[in-house]
């Protein structure tokens, strides 16, 4: 018997999925339907109206096809298929109602409103409105609400679609907005006053169908038709977010969300989406030598040579930084490779095995998540380390998966069973028998980065890869850094690891690595974008571009090749990375063979093949690591501060404003506590 059911949409007949609204089969038909409220990601709320239609042999008014699904529809005559109209003069009619009745307390700024040429409301009161109105009492106003330093608000603009309160409510995970009143003293407001606790909260812009959530930091910045969009991916944390990047000339004017089901959906973090005041401050746009204790500018073939001077007949150990893209990865491991030096990636000190990709990238993909019915999470606080992850989490919480954290304990927006805080914990839980209810169904082991730095890391992943066959569970690696799993891909490690790599070394060459402390003695080169803590210590600065000024290829947390599109080009003297280590390979006596970006891609590809499979997820062969002795310790977070993790994020005066509150926030309620 099947499963699908015909119905007649605007005399064309098609087979839809029962379960389906009327909205989305109308959908899967091709014919669009206007909507204010609904939105496929949060729950249906059916109070906009604007959705309405027609159904033959129905009520003698318009059905709100958002919130009537294709099994509540009567056959016709005879059992003929069930009838919908989109586009009957009922319909027409019903629509320019709710347009008017929408209108009636609009203010109708549009030539201030920073939604002009983005916004629903005035794109469908023109597809569907009419061009007068029948009201000429005063209209409504409402205060604005201060939401924080992110979301700037117009609430007299508002038009109640509850789409910002599903989001916080749902996605984010916080319960800070809501609708009071009735009639027309309803308005949307928050919870006493409060700004918004959540690092996704920039989502609800794109969300409003209207002006009355806009962007804080992009207001009256650019108006969207001036601005030149590129398609790319974030390098913020390790999920590889696909994101939009809109540029007007050199600048980067705002960061907005792409949809890709397999990653993010159609989210990002606020990280994600507004670092871009740090891509234009603190840059490094010239070559700088140390003289005499400080640095000064200097000319390109100065400071190549000046570094090819200081390389040459010594032990050179290169670290790999967390921006980095692959393509510069694999030219600077080439490159030591040429002179007998080490190259290490794993900067944080993680015991990450080399050559095991089940082991460092995992066996799970992030959509995996979705179907998991239990999930277990060891040293990792995601809500800090991958919001979008976390929101995804969340959903397969609210649809009834069991989550179960060993390690801090924190507020990950949804309820969970705290097993314990150390290794003890984890052991107990890696040894003890699995039932076989949880067995037969989809279950996840995340781990992170946190669990993976001590002396005993390697050991503690042998136990979460034991707890994931034991229970039949997939294996997820929580990375905190875009380029780690790129670089172990390439092999851009030392057996050893961190200690090992830098043990005698003359000078140390800085792929951007800002987020480890140099000891006093090597001499220094550093490659990167920004005059951070890797810059301060060096002794030649070497200026590059950052991950939207240079086409790159990163590997996200689940293994997957992402590219990154070049969306403007690097201020002044500052270079693409691959291009400044081929230059410096020159003056080195050791040319590259590769003249272009995509000869350097063909090498990276015939050495690593997996990589030229863009936007797939590779499988990977399980390998277990052995589940050696533990320690004692309890778990620490890889990260403290969300908004300050990268070179890039630290040069944001927004970011810097959002940790100060942050931490008044957590101050403020340990005091109350």
């Amino acid at each position: 018997m099947s499963d699908k059911r015909t119905i007649r949409i605007d005399d064309k007949l098609i087979e839809v999925d029962p379960n389906l609204t009327l909205i989305q089969a109308c959908e899967q038909a091709g014919i669009e339907i206007p909507r204010f409220c609904y939105h496929e990601r949060l729950s249906i709320a059916g109070n906009c109206r604007m959705c309405l239609v027609e159904i033959v042999g129905g009520p003698p008014k318009p059905a709100a096809s958002c919130a009537m699904q294709v099994k509540d529809l009567r056959p016709g005559p005879e059992g003929a298929p069930s009838e919908i109209r989109t586009n009957s003069p009922m319909v027409r009619k019903a629509r320019e109602g709710v347009m008017e009745f929408l209108l009636i307390n609009h203010p109708l700024d549009c030539p201030i409103c920073d939604q002009g040429g983005e916004c629903d409301l005035q794109d469908q009161a023109m597809a569907y409105g009419v061009d007068f109105s029948r009201y000429r009492e005063p209209k409504r106003a409402n205060e604005d609400l201060d939401l924080g330093p992110l979301v700037e608000t117009h609430m007299t603009r508002c038009i109640s679609c509850t789409r910002c309160v599903r989001f916080t409510t749902e996605v984010a995970g916080i319960d800070q907005m809501g609708q009071t009143g009735r009639g027309e003293d309803s308005e949307i407001t928050s919870y006493l006053g409060l700004t918004l606790d959540s690092n996704l909260q920039g989502n609800i812009i794109d969300l409003c169908p209207v002006g009355a959530l806009v962007s804080k930091p992009y207001a009256f910045t650019a108006p969207p038709w001036e601005l030149s969009k590129t398609e790319s991916i974030d390098v913020m944390d390790a999920l590889g977010s696909a994101i939009r990047i809109d540029t007007k000339g050199r600048e980067v004017m705002r960061i907005l969300p792409r949809n890709h089901d397999g990653v993010n959906e159609e989210w990002i973090s606020d990280k994600t989406r507004f670092v871009w005041d740090g891509l234009r401050r603190q840059r490094l746009d010239r070559p700088y030598v140390r003289e005499n204790g400080r640095l000064r500018p200097a000319s390109w073939p100065e400071a190549l040579n000046a570094a090819a001077a200081a390389m040459k007949g010594r032990k050179v150990a290169a670290l790999i930084g967390d921006l980095a893209p692959v393509e510069a990865v694999f030219a600077l491991k080439h490159l030591l490779d040429g002179i007998g030096g080490t190259v290490e990636c794993r900067t944080d000190g993680t015991r990450l095995p080399v050559g095991n990709r089940a082991a460092y990238a995992g066996t799970a993909a992030i959509a995996d998540i979705d179907a998991a019915r239990t999930i277990w999470l060891i040293g990792t606080n995601p809500r800090i380390e991958a919001p979008v992850l976390n929101a995804r989490i969340r959903r397969a919480w609210a649809r009834g998966a069991q989550v179960s954290l060993v390690g801090e304990a924190a507020n990950l927006t949804y309820r969970y069973n705290h097993v314990g805080t150390d290794r003890a914990a984890l052991e107990s839980l890696s040894s003890a028998d699995v039932s076989q209810e949880v067995r037969d169904k989809p279950s996840l082991v995340v781990v992170g980065q946190g669990a993976l730095r001590e002396a005993d890391g390697l050991a503690v992943l042998g136990h979460a890869m034991r707890l994931a066959q034991n229970a039949g569970a997939r294996l997820l690696i929580l990375h905190t850094a875009a380029a780690r799993v790129g670089a172990m891909d390439v092999g851009a490690v030392t057996e050893g690891g961190l200690e090992a790599a830098i043990e005698g070394a003359e000078v140390i060459y800085s792929l951007g690595a800002d987020e480890v402390d140099i000891a006093p003695g090597p001499f220094v080169i550093y490659q990167g974008s920004h005059g951070d803590r890797g810059a301060h210590r060096a002794d030649i600065i070497l200026p590059a571009a950052c991950y939207t000024e240079e086409n790159g290829l990163f590997v996200n947390t689940e293994g997957r090749p992402q590219l990154a599109m070049r969306a403007n080009f690097a201020p002044r003297d500052a270079k693409e990375n691959w291009a400044i280590l081929r230059a410096l390979s020159a003056d080195l006596g050791r040319t590259q063979p590769w003249n272009s970006l995509a000869e350097l891609r063909r090498a990276l590809i015939e050495a690593v093949p997996h990589l030229a499979r863009i936007d797939e997820v590779p499988e990977n062969v399980w390998q277990p690591v052995e589940a050696g002795a533990l320690g004692r310790a309890d778990f620490r977070n890889a990260i403290r501060d969300f908004y300050l993790t990268n070179p890039i994020a630290r040069c944001s005066p927004l970011m810097g404003e959002l940790s100060v509150l942050t931490a008044a926030r957590n101050g403020a309620a340990l005091a109350a506590e």
